[in-house]
Order: structure tokens, then C-alpha cells, then sequence
């Protein structure tokens, strides 16, 4: 319990008034009086607020948070008696937040709702501590602060909200609002789809002869690409993935991207598995259909990058042993050269049954310094230096080549755009 402005004014005037005592220009008995009527008025103001009940306070949330996506709370307060109270809800991890504190005025049985604006910044597992309140006693001479509960656990997902935009589109005109670039088919795809009426520029080998003798008109069978196949997205947490861009890990970069390709790949029909590596290893088996898209939410939420070395062959072993069947393995790390032996021993561990994409994180810093000019010596040797590194680092990305690995270098921006085109690429192709 702290002393109000009001109070800490009077004990001023009270102050003043000893000094004008002192100096003779006010009685004696005035002063003790005065001092006497403040402290018993203070005395039984503190108690009054000492006494008083806390209001009654619950919390309102989302039922999903995603990261870096701005979401409204609500906290409503029940009081019981005349109360002034200034309200500040504890957000965990520092998270920014608009709307607070606020101050409110309660009446007996009556309740008041305050709604507040807050940013996730972080995945995982979080809780807000409490409801910190500062009440006023009824006399506004004294201030108290309280810490409520409810303590309330709250689960921040990556940023899911692409994922309910693409859910309106079809999955053609998904893959273009990601940015990623459909090129035209050649030929068919594998698996039968409909017949229907000869268009100008279909194939001979298109034609369904009985059935135009018995339509009496050009029917052409038309093919789509095949389904259920399988996907497996291979995601590094080593330490190459802490660096930030964005305000954005490249892990959650990485993340975020691995869930829209997933998304897209289960739209087209295929089952979608999840393989985290790093400190923390996460196993999603193949699964079908959009509603799986909630169980590889639920299973990588709160993964997190560690300052660890990767082990890709290790990985490699794990994931050929859990995933028998023929699939699509997408491992999306950042490549460099001292790491080149190890992750070509894993590709060519997975190559014996899968098909393998590596996605390599460039760091967009990387390229934004290499058009800065050049003015003094240590900026020269810097330029010198990025060159060699992305000189290197090329190299390790022909070493994959070389063994028929496909080899995607983008920045965290292009990420998700390349891998959707990638696996469209695959698919049209026919190559699984």
C-alpha cells in the first residue's frame, strides 16, 4: 500500500503549516490538531481499503494466437462496492500491446470489460501470469496493488492466417498468391480424370474413339496429376537457422514456409509428414487430407532452433527408417561448405528410395552487401570476403547437383514461392 498524490499533498500542507507554526504566524494547537485529524482520517482509510474486497476478473482470448499476428483480449471485472481501479493484464514475454493500462470506475454488481490489442512474438508455450489491478481507497488518499489471477496457459502457433486464405481459392490460384510461377504442362498427367468435348490443341492420343462413335462427336479423356503420393518436409533447428531477418528467426521463416507447401501438397491429395531435427526431433507420419494440416500445427508449434551442430546423416538414417514408402523429401537448411561431406553422405543415404530437394536459406544481408559501394580499404575486404563465402557456398550447391539432387538457393522472402513451385514441378513431371 503506497500513499496517493491527495495524501502526499496534505502531508505538504501539513509540513508548511508546522514551519509558519515554528516562525509564530500560526498557533500550536492548529498544527497537532491538523496532524491529528490527517493521520486518523489516513488511518481509517487504509483499513477501509485494506478491507475491501478484489474485484471479481476474468480473461477472454482467442482460441488460437499465430505468430506476429495482432489479436484482441477482453478482461471483464466484476466489483463489489463504489471502487476506482486502474487494470494492467501481465502479457507474457514482453509482447507489445496497445490498449493498457486503463482506469475504471465500479459499481456494486456491476460489470465492466475492457478489450486490449496484443502481438505475439514468439512460438510455443507461454501464460499470462495475472491481472495486476491498483485500487483507490474511497477517500483517494491511498493506492494498492494487487495481482489477480486468473493465470491463464495460452499456445502461440506459427502464422497460420495464409493458410485460411488459401482454403477459398483452389489450389492453382493458391500456389500463384504465393508467388510461385505454373508453368504450362507438357502432355498429360498420370491418372484418369473426366471425358469431355474435343478443345483445339488436344493430343490425338487424347481422343476416346468408342466413345466418340457412340456421341457421335471428338471425346477427349482428360488426366490430372497423380495423387497420393507423399511428401516428407525435413526441417533443420541446428544453429544455422538462428539468424534473424524480418524479425523473424530463419527457423520460423523456414517454418512457416514447410506449412504452405504442406498445405498446397494436401489440397492436391497428397499425404504430408514432418521431420524436425537439431536438439529437438519431431516425427509426423504421412497423412491425408486439409484437416492434417491441424496435426503438423500441433506438432511443430513450438519446435525452436538451438545453437547445435546438425547431424544430416544421423537424420538421414532416422527418416529412411520411419519412411518406407517412395516420397518427396524437402529438407530446408542452410548450406555451407564445411558441412558439404556430411549432408552428401545423408542425400545419397535418402536418394537409395526417396527424391530429395534442398532448400538453402541465403541470408538476404548477404546480398544487399554485395551491391553496396565500394569507398575504403575495409570495405573492400569486406565485398572480398562475402564473395569468397557465396563462392563456396555455390559450390557445395553444384556438389548436390552433381548427384541429381535438386537445389533450391533463396532468401527467406522466396522461400515458400520456390518450394511450392518445386513440388508442382515434381508433380507435373511425373517424377515420384
Amino acid at each position: 500500500m503506497r500513499p496517493a498524490p491527495l495524501l502526499v499533498a496534505l502531508l505538504v500542507l501539513w509540513g508548511g503549516l508546522g514551519v509558519a507554526t515554528s516562525l509564530g504566524y500560526a498557533p500550536l494547537a492548529t498544527w497537532i490538531a491538523m496532524g491529528a485529524t490527517l493521520a486518523v482520517v489516513a488511518i481509517i482509510d487504509a483499513l477501509r481499503l485494506r478491507r475491501a474486497p478484489s474485484p471479481h476478473v476474468s480473461r477472454q482470448l482467442p482460441d488460437a494466437l499465430a505468430l506476429g499476428v495482432e489479436r484482441t483480449a477482453t478482461l471483464r471485472l466484476e466489483g463489489y462496492g463504489h471502487q476506482r481501479v486502474e487494470v494492467f493484464d501481465d502479457v507474457p514475454g514482453g509482447w507489445p500491446l496497445q490498449g493498457m493500462p486503463r482506469t475504471l470506475d465500479l459499481r456494486p454488481a456491476s460489470e465492466a470489460s475492457v478489450d486490449y490489442r496484443f502481438t505475439p512474438t514468439a512460438r510455443g508455450d507461454f501464460q499470462f501470469p495475472g491481472v495486476q489491478l491498483r485500487l483507490h481507497s474511497p477517500w483517494r488518499l491511498w493506492r494498492q496493488h494487487r495481482l489477480l489471477p486468473p493465470a491463464q496457459p495460452v499456445r502461440v502457433f506459427p502464422n497460420f492466417v495464409p493458410l485460411t486464405r488459401f482454403a477459398l481459392f483452389s489450389a492453382e490460384q493458391a500456389s500463384r498468391l504465393v508467388g510461385a510461377h505454373l508453368k504450362r504442362r507438357r502432355g498429360e498427367g498420370t491418372d484418369f480424370h473426366q471425358m469431355r468435348e474435343y478443345r483445339v490443341g488436344d493430343s490425338l492420343r487424347q481422343i476416346d474413339w468408342k466413345a466418340t462413335s457412340r456421341a457421335r462427336k471428338l471425346i477427349s479423356r482428360e488426366y490430372q496429376d497423380e495423387k497420393n503420393q507423399q511428401l516428407v518436409v525435413l526441417l533443420d533447428g541446428g544453429r544455422r537457422m538462428l539468424a534473424e531477418e524480418g524479425g523473424l528467426s530463419h527457423f520460423d521463416h523456414v517454418l512457416n514456409a514447410s506449412l504452405v507447401v504442406s498445405y498446397l501438397a494436401l489440397r492436391q491429395g497428397d499425404a504430408v509428414g514432418l521431420m524436425a531435427t537439431g536438439s529437438a526431433r519431431r516425427w509426423v507420419a504421412p497423412q491425408r487430407g486439409t484437416g492434417a494440416i491441424d496435426t503438423l500445427l500441433r506438432a511443430s508449434y513450438d519446435l525452436q532452433a538451438q545453437p547445435v551442430a546438425t547431424d544430416y546423416l544421423a537424420a538421414a538414417t532416422e527418416l529412411s527408417l520411419r519412411q518406407q514408402r517412395r516420397s518427396l523429401v524437402m529438407l530446408l537448411t542452410n548450406v555451407r561448405d564445411e558441412d558439404i561431406e556430411d549432408l552428401l553422405a545423408a542425400v545419397r543415404l535418402l536418394q537409395k528410395r526417396h527424391l530429395v530437394c534442398v532448400a538453402s536459406l541465403r541470408e538476404r544481408e548477404l546480398d544487399d552487401a554485395l551491391v553496396r559501394e565500394v569507398h575504403e580499404l575495409p570495405d573492400a575486404v569486406q565485398a572480398g570476403a562475402l564473395a569468397r563465402y557465396l563462392q563456396q557456398r555455390g559450390e557445395a550447391h553444384d556438389a548436390l547437383r552433381s548427384h541429381r539432387v535438386m537445389v533450391l538457393d533463396v532468401t527467406a522472402g522466396e522461400l515458400p514461392a520456390a518450394l511450392v513451385e518445386r513440388y508442382l514441378a515434381v508433380k507435373r513431371d511425373g517424377l515420384l
